[in-house]
């Protein structure tokens, strides 16, 4: 099994050494673009000597082929700001646009985007709540009430993460985790897009995005145990692979792990910052954790991922439950309800907004809403 990274263990230290990790699918294809660029590129000046080059007596001027285009592959860094906490202000807002104006005048508007949630309904005894009306729902944002323009269920094809801790604790867990993922991925929908990443002291892609299950099943039987665990720095890099190469709008990601993050340069802050950008996925996390042990730091942190992005965080004492789970899981991803607005918030830029949903049944019963707890104004439109 190769390192997302192998010769770049961590960052791109030969050419600029504030890029961020890339999975070694991307590393692997800015290296094949720069070979095919490099060969080509030999390959034409061959072929087209200079114009003041002479040509032999009794030659005639060799015409070359013209160059086939090559692919010209490039590495973006996220450069977004990083605030050190959320703070209610200004809601997503395209760039300012000029109207028709009238004789001597100019007028500009501001196209707002509208802001959509998915997300589920519990009762109080935790049992799924899948036949609301429109009319069942309040959105705040910012502690204002929002107008709603647009309400659905819906089965759409999904984009899944599933993220498995690699460390040896885990080996005697590997199997039953794995059948658990795998039945998740067949029980959801056949455009459904699903990659697969092992982590221990370093992340892997051990396989990129598909709907094979074969494929899944051969990268989830990779197991290459180490000690250390970087949870937050897989996190962080999930999301950002899941929002910059699929195109799918419903973005999930599946975390299991057994220990507390002990290797991650990224810290549980930095990545609910990354998950809380308006186009992130939601999170559902299982914790196999001893209870016996230390645990609440971590126990907490998996909670906190879950909570913020709309997900939920799952504890199971008995290895037996998992499979039970991740069926759980499949049907909460099945029973979204898709719900949008238009933010009335008039500010701009880059700032943290709060929102609340609430619901009531027909018998003006309370209900819990499980949807993200908020995004970052500056991020792009995107389902939430």
């Amino acid at each position: 099994m190769t390192p997302i990274s192998s010769h770049l263990v961590g960052r791109v230290r030969t050419t600029c050494e504030t890029l961020p990790k890339r999975f070694l699918a991307r590393a692997m294809r800015v290296a094949a673009y720069a070979a095919v660029s490099s060969v080509l590129a030999i390959a034409v000046v061959a072929q087209n000597p200079p114009p003041s080059s002479p040509v032999g007596a009794g030659e005639e001027p060799q015409q070359s082929p013209p160059p086939r285009a090559t692919p010209t592959p490039s590495i973006q860094q996220d450069s977004s700001p990083q605030p050190s906490s959320p703070q209610p202000s200004s809601p997503p807002q395209s760039s300012p646009q000029q109207s028709e104006p009238e004789p001597g005048q100019f007028v500009f508007k501001k196209k707002v985007e509208e802001v959509v949630l998915r997300g589920v309904v519990v009762d109080q005894e935790n049992n799924l709540v899948s036949n609301l009306s429109e009319d069942a729902f309040t959105i705040y944002e910012d502690g204002k009430l929002q107008k709603m323009t647009s309400f659905h269920q819906e089965n759409a094809p999904l984009a899944l993460g599933i993220l498995i801790d690699n460390s040896g604790s885990m080996l005697p867990k590997r199997q039953k985790v794995n059948d658990a993922a795998l039945n998740l991925v067949r029980s959801s929908n056949a455009q459904d897009e699903v990659f697969v990443v092992n982590f221990g002291e370093e992340y892997y892609l051990d396989q990129d995005f598909t709907s094979d299950v074969a494929k899944l099943k051969t990268a989830l039987d990779r197991v290459e145990t180490r000690g250390s665990t970087a949870l937050y720095d897989a996190i962080v890099a999930s999301a950002k692979h899941i929002r910059q190469d699929s195109k799918i709008q419903k973005r999930v990601l599946l975390v299991v792990t057994d220990g507390r993050d002990n290797a991650s340069e990224e810290s549980l802050e930095e990545a609910v910052r990354e998950l809380q950008r308006r186009d992130g996925p939601v999170v559902y996390t299982i914790g196999f954790l001893d209870q016996s042990k230390q645990t609440g730091a971590t126990m907490r942190a998996l909670q906190t991922i879950a909570s913020n992005t709309g997900g939920a965080a799952y504890f199971p004492r008995d290895l037996a439950e998992v499979d039970a789970i991740t069926r759980s899981i499949a049907f909460d991803i099945r029973n979204q309800y898709v719900i949008g607005y238009k933010s009335s918030n008039p500010s701009e830029g880059h700032a943290f907004h709060t929102i609340d949903v609430q619901a009531h049944d027909s018998g003006r019963r309370k209900l819990r809403v499980r949807t993200r707890t908020g995004y970052y104004s500056e991020s792009p439109a995107g389902a939430l």
